[in-house]
């Protein structure tokens, strides 16, 4: 990074980021025509004009094939037309131009990525990190996390690879303890009072951070997080800061379905990708932590912070910087993804989180009450409470009923867990109609793995 343009740009963006407000950078990279201002959002796509309330418009703004109802669409999310216009412009920028696009729009686009994000989660942009997945938030915050020997990690049996195995690794390097607890028995007969009174009997005066999943992908058992967070805050009532248990929260298969704030999850930390529920450009998520918890976190890749490399080029160590940026690896990124995810979590807020959360929940619902009555094991929960939008199923033979799924214009997944299930999430892009379709070709035979046989349940 020996570039003097590099080091001006940063230089002037230490200033910016102190000076103006997120609302202010915002207003400028508001709706504007793409010759005055190639940073803006005047691109039009080819989608038609959007209604943020009609969801056959907001269907139309994802370019997936019609020849598939796409209940797996969540894993890696297709780009709708407004991200994928961002996407182009700035890739168009970059590629005419790339030295002169990246010193001109990147502080602004990046203050413009957490702008949104604050709103959409509704905290300060400040504390925002950007990262490329719900992964390397996860292996950042837990790798990072600040712990005297005496302290350890609760996390559960029912999270995934990236939080088993970024502990994993801490443990291996520092020797933390971290110790697993069992939520539930049984994913479908789960209640909150079980979950919360079993993880919070495993937190002890030694523990530092709770390492939780708020939807798990291997279940589709959505945890009780606000409830959680306040029997965490009665355990903590009296402890130091350096002593209170963290609640760190992997949000990935939440974000973009559920209704809540930040605020109302209560949680310390919340790490996601944003390219699943909330359809960002893919190769993009997020860490919101608190601006006290983050000061519990060391960061391990050098940041390109303005307040960082100022003091860098000063020969000094750097403080006051915002711990968003600060919790933002360094380094040059595919930025055309990254800048274009303020366009998703606009996306989202144009349609409304209320909507797509009512709307999200009435598709799994639906399938679920709807698979239940054709005799099919429903394994994640029926309420809405313990639930989103994943819905799994146990069937005997998942890669062929997933086989069978596609021959009849289904798109599902599997579990990547020892146990698998074939996995269904309802989403923006999908329809109760699609719902309906999905349950008429069980009915019908269409997809024979899953039928009951002989009065049970194919095994």
């Amino acid at each position: 990074m020996g570039d003097m343009s590099r080091r001006r740009f940063l230089t002037r963006s230490a200033a910016l980021a102190g000076g103006a407000t997120l609302a202010s950078v915002t207003a400028c990279t508001g709706d504007t025509d793409d010759a005055a201002d190639p940073n803006g959002r005047g691109s039009r796509s080819t989608a038609g004009a959007f209604d943020p309330g009609d969801w056959g418009s907001v269907r139309d703004q994802f370019p997936l094939t019609r020849e598939l109802s796409h209940f797996a669409a969540f894993a890696l999310a297709a780009h709708p037309a407004p991200v994928a216009a961002a996407i182009d412009r700035h890739r168009k920028g970059l590629d005419r131009d790339t030295h002169g696009y990246l010193t001109e729009h990147e502080v602004d686009n990046e203050i413009a990525v957490r702008a949104a994000a604050a709103e959409y989660l509704d905290v300060a942009g400040g504390e925002v990190a950007l990262t490329d997945s719900t992964t390397m938030g996860l292996g950042l915050l837990y790798g990072g996390l600040r712990l005297r020997a005496d302290q350890e990690v609760v996390t559960t049996e029912h999270d995934f690879y990236s939080t088993h195995e970024a502990l994993r690794l801490r443990s291996e390097r520092t020797g933390t303890k971290v110790s697993r607890v069992r939520l539930y028995d049984s994913a479908a007969d789960a209640s909150a009072d079980e979950i919360v009174g079993r993880l919070l009997a495993a937190v002890t005066t030694k523990t530092r951070a709770v390492a939780v999943t708020w939807v798990h992908s291997g279940t589709g058992v959505k945890l009780p997080i606000a409830a959680i967070a306040d029997g965490l805050r009665d355990l903590n009532a009296g402890r130091d800061a350096d002593d209170r248990a963290l609640l760190c929260v992997d949000g990935v298969h939440g974000l973009g379905v559920e209704n809540v704030t930040a605020a109302e999850l209560g949680c310390d930390f919340l790490v996601a990708g944003t390219h699943k529920w909330l359809f960002g450009p893919r190769g993009t998520g997020i860490v919101w932590g608190s601006a006290q918890a983050w000061q519990a976190v060391d960061v391990a890749i050098p940041p390109f912070e303005p307040v960082s490399y100022v003091a860098w080029v000063e020969g000094r160590a750097p403080t006051g910087q915002e711990p968003g940026f600060t919790g933002t690896p360094g380094g040059y990124h595919s930025f055309e993804h990254r800048w274009a995810l303020a366009e998703a979590f606009r996306f989202h807020l144009d349609i409304g989180k209320a909507a797509i959360a009512e709307r999200t929940h009435e598709q799994a619902t639906g399938l679920k009450e709807g698979l239940t009555e054709l005799g099919v094991t429903v394994v994640t929960p029926m309420s809405p409470e313990l639930s989103a939008g994943i819905v799994c199923v146990r069937v005997g033979a998942p890669e062929e009923t997933l086989g069978r799924l596609s021959g009849a214009g289904i798109s599902a997944g599997m579990t990547p867990y020892a146990e698998p299930y074939v996995r269904f999430g309802p989403s923006i892009v999908t329809s109760p109609r699609e719902v309906d379709g999905l349950l008429e070709a069980i009915s019908d035979g269409a997809v024979g793995y899953l039928r009951p046989r002989s009065g049970t349940i194919a095994s």
